[in-house]
Order: structure tokens, then sequence, then C-alpha cells
């Protein structure tokens, strides 16, 4: 216990336009939970790929069990003991979870593939894990939250001894973080180094031992948990101090700006009825699978409704797709952003103006650069999005920078109607700072605003003058 297992040095790695790490130390031990945070943007994430052989690095040196590796394969980490939980999950979903677990090493037997030994290995490291799944179940059948359980139990069943979990509560419940968090101290207690990377900071106290913490692709320091102040870790990540976490704004509130009457949707979604005034923001609460997400979709026209009506200004609108929504001011900015939100082989530039067409072209349909080049830069101003020029793909962008893409997108849209569907999630205490405010200044200005949340994860980010609307699976 407490042997160094992996000590990393002079780290540099630099991809087109953007210098993701420089010179960047990291240090693990056996039996302990380092806490890797930082910015969107930063390099944790970065960092851990060329630990587990995603990335090769361009400079540095690094050390895995005493011994000097230089580019590694994602099969020669694993064969160091190095596993790594994706915040985005790589997962093949049409296949069984047995065959997930074992892809890319399967169980041979007499020339064949020994499904049934697989199974059975599987459902063996599911029980040690006290996870309910079956081994025959199709992954792409499971809620997110039981994927992300999959992968640790994929993780663990290469026996590795360095773990990196990067943001494993994104998309589970409290009971099943409780779950992860007795996973954690479980494998900690057998000697295992687990890398915890998460901008959820409430969550440290219950697991992290110590911390490393990066800031702009550089090493800024690492230390005791216990010995760091909340105020002092999220300083040192952003640079600067955040006096006010969440900030709030009093609006009077004004006439009512969209209704929605009656919204029958699939399963999820059943008698739904709310307004929506100037001058507020309206939040969507309730656990996983309670119908938050499957509300936002159809209003947006995503979802075909069976039944209901809305009202914009007083007056019905149609909306029977996303095109219908967008023409009368209802925008959504969706929970899954590399799915739903962005073409992530466009650029920043491409993904901005995709939606913003009709007020960038001029009459002929061609795209006016000024009036794009202006639309671009606003964006990436008032979101801080971190590139150094807006010709970067959007998918080589940290997880919370696209997510301000995502967001971006709407800014210039003379919108009366923004959703915001789990806008923080995955992003830093400093972005999250930066969407609240972008709320805010959105209710300002007399537009509606739906801020949907995970109940579980809701904490304070609740602002001072909204009400709930707490839905429960198919009612609000």
């Amino acid at each position: 216990m407490n042997e160094v297992i992996v000590s990393m040095n002079n780290i540099s790695k630099t991809f087109p336009g953007v210098k993701a790490l420089d010179n960047v130390h990291f240090e693990l031990r056996s039996g302990e939970v380092m806490a890797l945070l930082g910015e969107n943007g930063a390099g944790k994430s970065t960092l851990m790929k060329i630990l587990s052989g995603v990335y090769t690095r361009d400079g540095g040196t690094m050390e895995i069990f005493g011994k000097s590796y230089d580019d590694l394969t994602p099969k020669q980490a694993q064969e160091a003991g190095v596993a790594i939980i994706h915040q985005e999950l790589n997962m093949c979903k049409h296949l069984s979870v047995a065959e997930n677990m074992f892809l890319g090493r399967e169980m041979v037997g007499k020339g064949i593939l020994d499904n049934r030994k697989m199974r059975q290995e599987a459902r063996n490291i599911l029980n040690e894990l006290k996870i309910d799944i079956d081994p025959d179940q199709t992954v792409g059948d499971l809620p997110v939250s039981k994927q992300q359980m999959v992968e640790i139990a994929k993780a663990l069943s290469i026996h590795a001894k360095i773990l990196i979990m990067d943001e494993p509560t994104s998309a589970l419940t409290a009971r099943e973080i409780e779950d992860l968090f007795r996973i954690i101290k479980d494998l900690k207690a057998q000697g295992c180094g687990i890398v915890y990377i998460s901008h959820r900071l409430e969550e440290l106290a219950e697991i992290v031992d110590r911390v490393t913490i990066m800031r702009d692709g550089q090493y800024i320091t690492d230390g005791n948990f216990k010995d760091m102040t909340m105020d002092q870790i999220i300083t040192n990540m952003v640079g600067r101090e955040i006096k006010e976490k969440f900030p709030r704004v009093t609006c009077t509130k004004g006439k009512k700006v969209f209704e929605v009457k009656n919204l029958n949707a699939g399963r999820m979604v059943r008698d739904i009825n709310f307004s929506l005034y100037e001058g507020e923001i309206v939040g969507f609460a309730g656990l996983m699978g309670a119908g938050r997400t499957e509300t936002t979709r159809a209003i947006f026209g995503v979802d075909a409704k069976e039944s209901g009506e809305f009202y914009l200004d007083g007056q019905k609108i149609e909306i029977h797709n996303p095109m219908d929504a967008i023409k009368n001011g209802v925008v959504l900015a969706p929970e899954d952003r590399k799915k739903d939100g962005l073409c992530t082989k466009l650029s920043i530039r491409q993904n901005l103006a995709l939606p913003n067409l009709d007020i960038i072209c001029n009459k002929l349909g061609v795209i006016r650069k000024q009036k794009e080049d202006g639309l671009c830069a606003e964006a990436v101003r008032n979101l801080r999005i971190k590139t150094p020029n807006v010709e970067i793909d959007s998918g080589n962008l940290s997880g919370g920078n696209q997510q301000k893409v995502v967001v971006g997108k709407w800014l210039a849209r003379n919108s009366r109607v923004v959703i915001f569907d789990e806008p923080t999630r995955g992003i830093d205490v400093g972005a999250k700072v930066e969407i609240y405010n972008l709320m805010n200044d959105l209710k300002k200005q007399g537009i509606a605003v739906i801020f949907a949340k995970n109940q579980n994860t809701l904490t304070e980010e609740v602002l001072e003058d909204t009400y709930h609307i707490y839905l429960k699976p198919g009612f609000i």
C-alpha cells in the first residue's frame, strides 16, 4: 500500500492548434483514490488517455509499477494493469453484457467461442460487485446508469490495478452512486490505485485521499484532500476566486410567454400542463426515468406527440418537428451533446452556423462571412469557449467546451423559449457559473427558460426564483 505505481513526468501533447499538455507531472499510489481536477480543457482526460494507451505523448517519461514505457497501445496498457472508463461510454450496444466485457479477449474452447464460460465469468464478476444485471442482456437496452456499471465490471474483469474513472457518476442515481462508492472503497482496500475525474466536487469528501490539480494543460499542485479547503481547490482549478457559485438575479414576473396543455407523447409523457412567464426560470426535476428528457424532446418536436397544444404569446402554434420549434422561437440544448447536439466531425464555426443559416445568409442563400464571423466571435467570447480558433473540429474539444458550443448555437436567435436539459452535466465549476449567468441574462431579456435537471444532482443549482415541477414517471 502507498507504493508509487504510476509516475509521469514532463508529459507534453499537442493537437492541431492546441497545446493540450505542457510538462505535466502526475503520480499515483497503490490503495489510494486520486482526484484529478481541473476546468474543462485543462488536459485531464488527455493525460489519462496517454496512460491508458489511447494517445501517444510528444514528450516526457512514464513508469508503471517501476517499469519505464514508451508509447503504449490500449492492449499493452491493459496488460500493464491499466483500465479506463471513459466519460463517453464506449461499448457495442448490439452485443450482450458478457460479449462486451470480454470483447477483444474472448474465451475459446476447442477452436470456438466458449460463450457459456464467458457468461458465467461475467455473472461472477457482476455478483461480486453486487450489480443486478443479466449477462445475456443486450447493452443497448440498458439505461445509461447500468451501462456505466457494465464498464466498471469490464475494467475489473481484466484484474486492473490502476483504474481510471472519467466522470463516472454523471448519469447515476443516488442509490447507484452509493453502490459505486462502495465498489471504489473495496477496490482501494485491495490495493488498487484509482484516478477519479469529476466536476461534482461535493463527492470528493466521500472517497478521495489526494488531489492533483491541472489548469490550461499544466500541472498546478497536488496534496492531501483533507489539507485543502474547497475554496482553495476551486481557486487552483480556475485561477481566480469564484465568490458566488450559484448567481441569483431577481426579475419581475411578466406576461405569460409559453403554455403547454395536455401534452402526451409515448409512455413517459402523459398529460403534461405548465406555463412559462417572462422573468423566471422553470425547473424540471426528477429521478432518472421520470420523463424529464422525454418531455423536453416532445416540446421541441424530436419525439412525435400523440396529443397536446402549444401556445406562444397567447397564440396557438404547431410543433411537429424541430424545424417548427426553431421557427417559432422554441429551442433545445439537449442532454446528450455528442449524439443530439453536435456534429463532432464539423468545426466550431460550422456547428454554430448550421441552425442559423437563415440569419447569416443573404437573399440568394450565400453565407455572409462577416455576419458568420460575428456570430462565432460572440459565442466564443460570451461563453469563454477554450479554442485557438473556430476552425477546430468540435469533437476535439473537452466535454464542457462542447456543451458551450451547443448552447452558443442559440445565442444569435431571437428565441422566446430556451430549454436546457442537464446543461451543467460534465462541466467544471467555472463553466457552470457561466451557464447560470447565461440563463440569468436570458431571463432578464424576458426570454422563458426551462432548466431540466436530475433531482439527485440538483443540490444548490436551484436558482432563487425558480419553481420546480417534480416529474414522476409520466406525470407532472
